[in-house]
């Protein structure tokens, strides 16, 4: 992705989430021999609602939630890609939550 199609993103993004509450799954990746050093970093951050130590693409998955997507953005820049050992992030934006928490939501709910 171009710098100029990745800004044309990121203002479409910022426009369509505005200044709505944001859910997002952070799929982190990290030096693979320090992974528990950095979950037990990343997990003292008071953003991160749920963390997870996975197999797969990523080593992390990080649930978060956030007033707005300029919140989440700066979240991602100025703090959880500072902590030594993080490598990339991947962020996934919640589009509708069907079941959370194990219960189930109602059409009123989902977000």
């Amino acid at each position: 992705m171009s710098k100029d199609e990745k800004a044309d993103f990121e203002q479409a993004i910022s426009k369509y989430y505005g200044d709505e509450q944001v859910k997002s799954i952070i799929q982190i990746k990290v030096e693979t021999k320090e992974a528990d050093v950095i979950a037990e970093k990343v997990s003292m951050l008071p953003e991160i609602e749920d963390l997870f130590l996975v197999t797969g693409e990523a080593d992390l998955i990080a649930k978060v939630r956030f007033e707005n997507y300029n919140a989440l953005k700066r979240f991602i820049v100025e703090r959880l890609s500072k902590i030594d050992g993080v490598r990339d992030t991947r962020t996934l934006m919640v589009v509708t939550t069907f079941k959370e928490g194990g219960k189930l939501r109602t059409e009123e709910e989902k977000s």
